[in-house]
């Protein structure tokens, strides 16, 4: 899959892929469901919606970048985003999809997925980066270092720091804080990559026609 460099705005991501292949992409989903594994997804040219109730995260970071690939039609794209690194982070009630249109003798194809649902057993990651173009919440910050330069950001103290094999500018804006909790979540992301990824009660639906999160 295809990885990504970064660039933004506020807090993001946490992602899905489309697979050719609906058995390919229910083995992924088990997998997750079943065991911490790691995970790195995006969608070639594609944005996905994720909705949560609450994600809480520890050692939180944050700087812009661009999120670059190619779409289905095998064109080239750049986008800014704003990429949030999170060393440990739970997720109540997400919610993720995506829309792949124009499939052929079927039209658009919805693909939702959802975990988490019971606060007692909530989505799980580890070393989680999210690069997202959008995002509305309510936010708290524990402890927070707003408008530092993103070149400090390296990784110091168990902060995730910026993501290796991306890039930043050093000089850019960043920001980090020791905990942050967002609630009533919806955002547009285009990529997510966690050193480890559980998700607890997955469900996934294919739907004809158009059926996003929010």
């Amino acid at each position: 899959m295809e990885s990504m460099a970064r660039g933004g705005t506020r807090w993001k991501r946490f992602a899905l892929v489309m697979v050719p292949s609906v058995a390919a992409t229910a083995a992924i989903g088990v997998g997750l469901a079943q065991g911490a594994l790691a995970a790195s997804f995006s969608i070639s040219g594609q944005e996905f919606k994720v909705e949560a109730d609450k994600l809480e995260g520890t050692k939180f970071v944050q700087y812009g970048s661009i999120a670059t690939g190619k779409t289905l039609e095998g064109k080239d794209f750049a986008a800014p985003v704003a990429v949030s690194g999170f060393k440990t982070a739970k997720i109540t009630n997400m919610c993720q999809s995506v829309v792949t249109p124009n499939v052929p003798f079927i039209g658009n194809v919805s693909l939702e997925l959802t975990a988490g649902q019971d606060p007692k057993n909530p989505v799980l990651a580890e070393d989680i980066y999210l690069d997202v173009s959008d995002l509305e919440a309510d936010a708290e910050f524990r402890q927070i270092d707003i408008g530092v330069a993103a070149g400090s950001l390296a990784k110091k103290d168990g902060d995730p720091g910026i993501q290796p094999g991306t890039k930043a500018n050093p000089y850019g804006f960043g920001q980090r804080a020791d905990t942050a909790v967002l609630t009533g979540v919806k955002q547009k992301a285009w990529a997510t990559t966690a050193g480890t990824f559980k998700l607890s009660g997955l469900k996934m639906k294919l739907h004809k026609g158009v059926k996003e999160c929010f």
